[in-house]
């Protein structure tokens, strides 16, 4: 193989009650990126569309990955990168993700299927490092295994694929302000009541359940944040009022995608789906927010070859 195109998904950190250890992707949003291999060793990024990113090989989150993938494996080529963005960065849908997810999936075809997806998770840590400054798994893991993903462990890592019920879909709304995920960061509480933190943990093993048993009043009862989406839902504007619509229209429930802005429901079923689509876009309609808004299946595949 010497050329391929990719589609890398947007993918869902945290999904409420998993805190910087559950996420999911999703299938109508995400990243094209093609892969060409070149007689001259190292990576080039040759076009950058759809967002204002650098070209600089060493602080791009794709070619930091392709180029400690190619020396790792001591190849005796290069790869020439295309990046179309499909979604912003700093949506809170993984943005930075994407691109070392595809990358990583990308070069590991190029290199005869090398690596396998937990190697690839690693690799795609190291661009989420370069763009983030932090090598988180929960959203990389994500957009390569597909589905729901259980980081377990980090020391080893241990990633758990965690089946889909099939009737789960995603409505998304991304307001279009700005939420620096070092401001979220910084919001968070350093410790918790152990009240708290038992009932996270319980919600974290019903969820997981839940999705394994199809059972999707489990899989609402558990979708309740403790940790997090109280000290960072003052960020983003009308939250409450999003959630409570959505909710409202039947959601199985809402949160916080990654570090925000945007905000995710989860529901049973296409129609359901559709209402709180647009019970959601009556909500924020009556703000001074511009705002996109996306319903889509939760993307089982995670990235995949387009040609």
């Amino acid at each position: 193989m010497d050329y391929l195109k990719i589609f890398s998904p947007a993918t869902v950190a945290n999904v409420s009650c998993g805190f910087d250890s559950m996420g999911f992707a999703v299938d109508a949003v995400g990243d094209e990126m093609t892969f060409t291999k070149t007689a001259e060793k190292g990576v080039k990024i040759t076009n950058i569309t759809g967002a204002n990113l650098t070209y600089n090989i060493d602080e791009n989150a794709a070619s930091a990955v392709v180029k400690k993938m190619l020396l790792d494996a001591n190849a005796d080529f290069g790869i020439a990168l295309t990046i179309h963005k499909g979604f912003s960065p700093g949506s809170g849908l993984g943005s930075s993700a994407a691109s070392a997810s595809g990358a990583a999936f990308g070069a590991n075809q190029l290199l005869g299927n090398l690596y396998s997806e937990l190697e690839l998770t690693k690799f795609a840590m190291f661009g989420e490092e370069v763009a983030c400054g932090t090598p988180i798994a929960d959203n990389v893991a994500a957009a390569i295994y597909g589905g729901f993903v259980l980081v377990r462990s980090y020391e080893p890592l241990e990633i758990i694929k965690l089946p889909v019920p099939k009737d789960l879909s995603v409505v998304a709304i991304h307001p279009q302000v700005e939420i620096k995920t070092k401001d979220a960061r910084e919001v968070l509480p350093t410790e918790i009541p152990l009240k708290n933190a038992i009932t996270q943990w319980a919600n974290v093993g019903g969820l997981v359940s839940g999705l394994y048993t199809d059972n999707y009043e489990l899989i609402s009862n558990s979708l309740v944040d403790l940790v997090a989406e109280p000290a960072r839902k003052a960020l983003i504007p009308f939250f409450d009022e999003v959630k409570n619509s959505a909710v409202k229209a039947g959601a199985l429930g809402a949160g916080i995608s990654g570090s925000g802005p945007t905000i995710y429901a989860l529901c049973e079923g296409k129609e359901t789906a559709q209402k709180v689509y647009k019970a959601i876009n009556e909500t924020y309609k009556k703000t001074n927010i511009n705002f996109t808004l996306f319903t889509s299946k939760v993307n089982a595949a995670g990235v995949k070859i387009l040609e």
